[in-house]
Formats: C-alpha cells, structure tokens, sequence
C-alpha cells in the first residue's frame, strides 16, 4: 500500500521568551512537514523612540544620534538570531520570515500568506491563571482570528 500522506506547511511563531517551546512543537508533531518559522518585530517602541526624539526633545538634532534607528538596528539583529536558534534548534531545512508591524496582525496575514494547515505559538500570559489569561493581548487575537488550527504550547525548561 503506498503512503497517502500529505506534506501540510506548519507556521510557528516565534517570540523572545517562548521559541523553545515552539520548536519542540514543531520537531514532535510536524516531523515531515515543511516548517515556516516567523518572528515580528513590533515598530510601535522604535516609532516612539523616534517621535521622542524629533518632537519632544525639540529640533536640530542630528539624525545619526535618533534612538528610534538604533532601536530599529538592534531589533532585527534580534530577530535573525532568534530566527537562526530555532533553526538550528529544528535541526532540518525551513523557512525563515522576519516581519515588522502590528504582531498579531503579521502572525494572521502570514499564516494566511503561506496557507498554513497549522499554527504553532506558545502561551505568553500568566503562567499561574490557566485560561483567558494564559494569553496575552497578541496571543489572544491570533488565536481568534488565524484561518487555520492553533496548537497553544505552554513555554517551559526546554
């Protein structure tokens, strides 16, 4: 009989605090399927860092010392090497998408994007309240709003 299996895409979102644990996810329950790991960067403290420094702070300031640049820069190195550990931590061939905005949205927009037959992300809320506040704010939307199956993880000592 010959194998029926169908090679799904798995999503898995990786954040700073929660990777390992979506990782594993992956490695144990997609071992054959083609993996996609996404980190989002969220604009909103580089913005605010830029606003501060050409508004509040008044003018004529040079644009080489605007913090919100440096924040910019130290976000993606960040990010690809949080993208590069899970990776390695995969131990086999993926994608790697790194995208910046509003999360949630990003997290939505690229498991439509990449037609997704599973998300992976891990619980980010208080750890102590089992239920709504497992989950924060950008959790709580993808999980609402993702067009396909979630697997919530719990983070742990892995």
């Amino acid at each position: 009989m010959r194998d029926m299996t169908v090679q799904k895409t798995v999503l898995v979102w990786i954040t700073e605090s929660t990777w390992p644990a979506c990782v594993e996810a992956a490695r144990e329950r997609a071992p054959h399927d083609d993996v996609v790991l996404l980190h989002v960067s969220d604009d909103e403290v580089a913005a605010a860092a830029h606003h501060a420094y050409s508004g509040l702070l008044g003018r004529g300031h040079r644009p080489d010392r605007d913090p919100g640049s440096r924040l910019e820069e130290l976000s993606g190195a960040a990010a690809a090497d949080i993208l590069e550990a899970a990776a390695h931590r995969l131990g086999r061939p993926c994608e790697l998408l790194d995208h910046h905005g509003n999360v949630e949205h990003e997290v939505v927009s690229a498991a439509a994007d990449a037609d997704a037959d599973l998300l992976i992300c891990a619980r980010d809320g208080d750890r102590t309240r089992p239920g709504p506040h497992s989950l924060g704010r950008a959790g709580r939307f993808v999980v609402d709003h993702a067009p396909c199956p979630v697997l919530l993880v719990w983070p742990g000592d892995e």
